[in-house]
């Protein structure tokens, strides 16, 4: 889909966009319709009595005040619109067009404010949400009928300050890009998409001034990795661990230390000899669902020059069961000397992790750690598939990171560590085990099995089990792979590492 912004002017051919606010407000261009068609708009939308201009509400009306098609979208009480609203508001009316078979629209933007901001910020929120709704994963449909792919080819957006909309949506369309790698890395299956492939996708990077490195099992051998290179014994497929460098940050700030995010990549987890049930398998393509924000994260973070200095761990692995496999009782050494007694090898994610943050820590040094990972089934049943899991030792860091969750609606809920629960993963015959041998506070124990491996490093762990992939349409992220933490994690960056 092309989007494009234009200074405000009559529309000629397709489909008119148009803003109402609670209780059917009509915003200055839906307004101006409204009088030249001598109250036609309003009285159609009186008769619509479903749609009062709330979030999230759309109203299609055709053959209306000398228009085919008119699209209203609500946008709630004039002093709650904020980004988010107008991105979900893009969304939903890309949504709808997709729908209804149109093929190009033009969204005037009169009256709109986003508080604080120029007159073209409004506009190019909205039209980053319609953006982020429109992505579809195509690549394997080749029997799909015409009328059943998406129709939008153009949307214009049409602002006083259009010159300043292109430059907001610019940035804005960086992390979209971000997002959309994400987004395709989830979705792929596990036969296109193992530790290898990962790590030559994620080599394109390097493309857009990303330093990339790629370890194989032998250096990782060599360095002790014996954790993360127990999941993947069991696997033809050979691990990787990809390291991530963007060095964005300039002047008298050139040489400081890193951000660092480390992601959990398991691109097929059969639970290996602790094998999962059949039913439902299929979605252990998205086990790698935290490396894949991560490079997501650093395509977005490119694609702007972001003023940081960034880097990124990926523990790419393929949980199989063979000969070969790790079995539950095996104990490993970790590449910190520690030693983990293996009680369950589908509790595998927190392996690689514990592998990957020690290396992140020991030769990044870096200034704070957030690592991703749908790591555990329980933050699913603590926090359902609205927040993601939450896990710190800096407090700050913490609020910093719900923070960014907050503005961008990729929401944070911060659950306990403590001496109590580190306790109960200490092992009788080693120095810890992978699981505690009871389902209580499951997610907490894969936290505090992780926080063994960071040291003093300001640190954060995001369970992202619940919202990597989603059954249904939001208004903006269609069902499937949802690529939560991107957004999120670039708030973060801009918000306290590029003053």
């Amino acid at each position: 889909m092309q989007i494009s912004f234009a200074p405000p002017a009559s529309v000629e051919a397709g489909a008119l966009v148009l803003g109402v606010f609670a209780d059917g407000v009509l915003s200055n261009a839906a307004g101006a319709v409204d009088r030249r068609s001598k109250g036609a708009l309003s009285r159609a939308l009186k008769a619509a009595s479903k749609f009062k201009g709330g979030r999230d509400e759309t109203l299609a009306l055709y053959g209306i005040a000398g228009f085919d098609q008119i699209v209203l979208f609500g946008l709630g009480k004039p002093e709650d619109v904020d980004a988010v609203r107008l991105q979900r508001a893009g969304g939903a009316v890309a949504a709808l067009l997709n729908h209804a078979g149109i093929g190009s629209a033009t969204a005037q933007f009169e009256g709109i404010v986003l508080a604080g901001h120029g007159a073209g910020a409004a506009a190019a929120e909205f039209a980053f949400g319609a953006r982020l709704r429109a992505w579809r994963f195509e690549r394997y449909r080749t029997k799909e009928k015409a009328e059943a792919k998406p129709s939008l080819k153009t949307l214009v957006v049409q602002t006083s300050d259009a010159a300043a909309a292109k430059k907001a949506f610019a940035r804005a369309d960086a992390v979209a890009q971000g997002v959309f790698l994400t987004r395709e890395l989830v979705s792929e299956p596990a036969n296109i998409l193992y530790p290898e492939s990962f790590a030559a996708k994620a080599k394109e990077l390097a493309d857009l001034g990303v330093e990339v490195e790629i370890l194989g099992e032998k250096q990782m051998r060599k360095l002790g990795m014996g954790a993360l290179l127990g999941v993947g014994q069991g696997s033809v497929r050979e691990s990787q661990l990809v390291v991530l460098q963007w060095k964005g940050a300039g002047g008298k700030r050139k040489g400081e230390a890193p951000v660092a995010f480390v992601g959990k990549g398991v691109t097929f987890d059969t639970g290996g000899i602790s094998l999962k049930p059949g039913q439902g398998m299929w979605d252990m393509k998205w086990d790698m669902g935290g490396a894949g924000v991560v490079t997501g994260l650093f395509k977005a973070l490119a694609l702007r020059k972001a003023k940081v200095n960034a880097v990124g761990v990926l523990g790419l692995v393929e949980n199989m069961p063979s000969g070969d496999a790790q079995r539950p009782g095996d104990i490993v050494t970790s590449m910190s000397g520690q030693t983990i007694e293996v009680w369950n090898t589908d509790a595998e994610g927190r392996l690689v992790l514990a592998d990957a943050l020690w290396y992140t820590q020991d030769r990044f040094k870096p200034k704070a750690m957030v690592n991703l990972a749908t790591l555990t089934g329980a933050v699913i049943i603590a926090l359902g598939t609205d927040h993601a899991g939450l896990f710190s030792n800096d407090d700050a860091l913490a609020e910093r990171l719900a923070a960014a969750g907050k503005a961008v609606e990729e929401k944070l809920w911060r659950l306990p560590l403590g001496d109590a629960y580190d306790k109960q993963i200490d092992s009788d015959i080693a120095d810890m085990k992978n699981i505690t041998g009871s389902r209580d506070a499951g997610s907490i124990i894969g936290a505090q099995f992780l926080q063994r491996f960071v040291n003093k490093v300001p640190w954060a762990h995001l369970d992202i089990a619940g919202t990597t992939w989603s059954g249904k349409d939001t208004p903006t992220v269609p069902k499937g792979a949802t690529a939560f933490g991107v957004r999120l994690l670039e708030r973060f960056v801009t918000d306290n590492y590029e003053g």
